[in-house]
């Protein structure tokens, strides 16, 4: 165990090395300008809807559906799934790597890219409904390299298709395995002592009872296993926010001040509060990514938008709901330039307000939130890889992830996250341009299921609102 362990340091930082030179081109301004500019673009097509029907969509999460409707799952459990798969290291230690390398500053522009990634999502999980085939066994399958495929019905749309799959077949062992068994190692490491190793064995044989299952199982377990997660950690904060409500203020005024400040937000190629902001903002909820579509695609329902408006809530409770809790704590714990990263620096910045209770929320918080993530992720590259060689090879596929959970948790957090940043950018190129060239078929869709809103709300005598 010591000389795997130890040839895997020496690979790590020559890996780190040089996947941090494809980082930083991959992730330079035309990759944050085609993602903040799709998300903007798609804002004024769909005239702000993500602002006005929030309260609509975040009701549809919880209302009725048609059991005659045609799907794997139902969109609560699609959403859930795509929570398990969101809501992960990117909430507690994606915003401590944030603000360390990009200042208060990045937590702004993690919320800006929020804003604007809640009509990116719509979009995606809009066209991946609507473009969705079923299977060699009948289960739908669906994402951005069916809607890239069949939507721009051309050679180009297949070649973004796969491309789409193979990078997503790729990112799922970076940001949907190995940061996450990584940060769960670190955190029960610096918390409990225990070893990475032992770790990566108990994840590795937990979600691997549960990857096998295939979507349907998935979906059971991140339906029960999400609310009690999330409500756990937003409650925790919470009580750190208002305990010390005086520091709220400050804290604030020092992300809107470092967000706009020349040094920190406009230096250099765009600042590095602006790249990492950006960067770790989707990271954490995944909008431009492509990912979440996958599971969208699953859902049980009768009209694209209305599963469109349920997958566009995950962006909100994600990064506008959790990661600002672990922003704001980071922030006014003042701890980001002591020399801590990651889930290491998050839960420092707890336990400096709450003492040990403090390190034990964001602990059992990382266990929870990189587990589910696992869990969501392991579907997102099964069905990239159902794309790309029909499901014989899915199975193989569910094994050699389940396998790299284990490595993932005895590797060193740079190299881990250098190699996820590649994959999200490789990623984000062929779905924002698809986005971007399905835009009309999105606003037509969005226009059909209005209609049927305004019939629904006029025959029920609700206050919902249309879209």
């Amino acid at each position: 165990m010591d000389s795997l362990i130890a040839g895997l340091q020496t690979f790590n930082e020559k890996g780190a090395e040089i996947l941090g030179n494809i980082s930083s081109v991959i992730w330079g301004p035309p990759l944050l300008i085609l993602l903040v500019g799709t998300g903007l673009f798609l804002t004024f097509r769909l005239l702000f809807l993500q602002f006005r029907t929030l309260p609509y969509a975040l009701k549809l999460v919880f209302s009725k559906q048609d059991k005659k409707s045609e799907g794997d799952i139902t969109h609560y459990q699609a959403l859930t799934t795509a929570l398990a798969a969101t809501i992960g290291t990117g909430n507690i230690a994606g915003v401590a790597t944030a603000v360390v390398a990009g200042g208060p500053g990045a937590v702004f522009w993690m919320w800006i890219t929020a804003l604007v990634g809640m009509a990116t999502k719509y979009a995606e999980a809009l066209l991946a409904v609507k473009y969705r085939t079923k299977n060699e066994q009948g289960l739908m399958a669906g994402g951005p390299m069916y809607y890239l495929e069949k939507g721009l019905n051309n050679k180009t749309g297949r070649a973004l298709g796969v491309a789409f799959a193979v990078f997503a077949s790729l990112a799922a062992f970076g940001i949907g395995n190995m940061t996450q068994s990584n940060t769960a190692a670190l955190s029960l490491e610096d918390t409990f002592n225990v070893p990475p190793f032992v770790t990566g064995i108990i994840f590795t044989v937990l979600a691997g009872l549960v990857i096998v299952g295939g979507i349907k199982v998935i979906g059971k377990v991140t339906a029960f296993f999400v609310p009690i997660m999330a409500a756990f950690y937003i409650t925790g904060g919470l009580i750190l926010i208002v305990m010390n409500f005086d520091l709220v203020g400050q804290a604030f005024g020092l992300i809107f001040s470092e967000a706009f400040s020349l040094e920190a937000g406009f230096g250099g190629l765009l600042g590095a509060a602006i790249r990492y902001g950006v960067a770790r903002g989707l990271f954490s909820n995944e909008a431009g990514l492509g990912s979440a579509p996958i599971a969208a695609a699953a859902a049980k329902t009768d009209y694209p938008a209305r599963q469109a408006l349920v997958s566009m809530t995950q962006v909100f409770i994600d990064t506008i709901v959790v990661c600002t809790i672990t922003g704001l704590t980071i922030v006014m714990a003042g701890q980001y330039d002591g020399g801590m990263d990651s889930s290491v620096l998050t839960s420092a910045s707890f336990a400096q307000f709450l003492g040990d209770a403090g390190m034990y929320i964001v602990t059992l918080g990382v266990l929870f939130f990189t587990f589910s993530t696992i869990l969501g992720w392991s579907y997102y590259g099964e069905r990239a890889i159902g794309y790309l060689t029909g499901e014989g090879g899915v199975r193989i596929y569910r094994y050699v992830f389940v396998v790299f959970i284990f490595i993932g948790s005895i590797t060193t957090v740079d190299v881990v996250f250098k190699f996820s940043d590649v994959m999200n950018g490789l990623m984000a190129f062929p779905n924002l341009v698809g986005l971007l060239a399905l835009s009309g078929v999105v606003v037509a869709e969005t226009n059909r299921f209005r209609k049927v809103a305004q019939k629904e709300k006029e025959e029920k005598k609700s206050g919902s609102v249309s879209v």
